[in-house]
């Protein structure tokens, strides 16, 4: 099912660079990412897709502008003749930064540049605000995929780490788009994160709302296994962060997620080299990989209760320490790494 609706702006709850919030008529709430719609004003009249509401998904109740009828016509810039969104009405014209070229004439490599691989978009940011207390002056890129989320404008976390200069620059790949650079896929967005920004360490993920299905091959956290097996084709240093929970209702999420055991046997099975951050205490957690580095997380925990809070599944570092604790060890060790080159 698809649904859609006709609503009034009634207020604008928030702007930054690609997103507005705004309320409506009704009450209800949507998102306007003004990159595919423009920018909308109260009194507008906007057609909203109500589906993911409706359907009780992770949207946090919010309807997506769909078109604003006070427009009869509208442009927005584009970058290029790459498109994103492909075939759907609402493909748009990002450009890429492949289409330059000069970078690719010239690298292919990623010289053992250190990769943090995340398979949630919050142990992203948790993995980036330790690397950032360890590595004060490093560069640190973002590679946001298409797992998830396709408009980086939505993330509240990185936005929140670009402000405070703990994330550098970020890359969009796939569909995902929004970023400070466009990149057709994988590779080439690691190549990008390198040489067009310069990356000391990079660190990829999806967007915020993984998609799974409480099977074991159907979601799109598997995606690590590519990544990872990219990043050792182009030259580069993968370090896994385990997905873990104390927290979690599912038993499948508990202690270590079967997403991350799932990933990793099929990178043992490949003879694929990873690196694996564990934290100092774990010791259940050791048989898990030959190649592992062992760090003091306890330094960094009280950094997630800084404004704004770093939260997963709604549960901050209180009401889950072990997600935390695996996140931070995949940003030291990044930072540890960086330390030896």
């Amino acid at each position: 099912m698809t649904s859609y609706d006709t609503k009034s702006v009634a207020g604008v709850l928030s702007e930054r660079e690609g997103l507005q919030r705004v309320v409506l008529s009704d009450g209800s709430r949507a998102y306007n990412l003004t990159q595919l719609t423009g920018l909308i004003g109260i009194g507008d009249h906007v057609v909203v897709n109500t589906t993911a509401v409706e359907l009780g998904l992770g949207t946090g109740g919010w309807h997506v502008v769909h078109w604003n009828l006070s427009n009869s016509s509208l442009r927005t810039d584009g970058g290029g003749h790459i498109m994103k969104l492909r075939y759907t009405s609402l493909q748009t014209d990002t450009g890429s930064f492949e289409e330059a070229g000069a970078v690719f004439t010239r690298h292919e490599s990623l010289r053992g540049l250190p990769v943090i691989v995340c398979s949630l978009h919050s142990q992203m940011a948790a993995a980036a605000v330790a690397f950032r207390s360890a590595a004060p002056n490093a560069r640190l890129v973002y590679v946001m995929t298409d797992g998830a989320s396709l408009p980086l404008a939505l993330s509240d976390l990185a936005a929140d780490l670009c402000d405070r200069g703990i994330v550098n620059a970020t890359v969009t790949c796939g569909h995902a788009f929004g970023g400070d650079s466009e990149a057709v896929n994988i590779p080439s967005a690691l190549i990008a994160a390198a040489y067009v920004h310069a990356a000391d360490v990079v660190i990829v993920s999806m967007g915020p709302g993984a998609v799974g299905t409480g099977t074991t091959l159907g979601t799109t956290a598997l995606e690590v296994v590519d990544i990872t097996t990219w990043v050792h084709r182009l030259g580069g240093r993968a370090i896994l962060a385990l997905r873990g929970s104390e927290a979690d209702e599912r038993p499948r999420h508990r202690g270590v997620s079967h997403h991350s055991s799932t990933a990793l046997g099929f990178l043992r099975a490949s003879a694929t080299p990873v690196m694996l951050a564990l934290p100092d205490g774990d010791t259940s957690l050791l048989s898990m990989a030959e190649n592992r580095k062992v760090v003091d997380v306890s330094a960094t925990m009280s950094l997630f209760d800084l404004p704004p809070a770093i939260t997963s599944m709604g549960r901050n570092v209180r009401a889950d320490p072990l997600f935390f604790r695996l996140s931070a060890a995949a940003g030291l060790v990044a930072a540890h790494m960086l330390q030896q080159l």
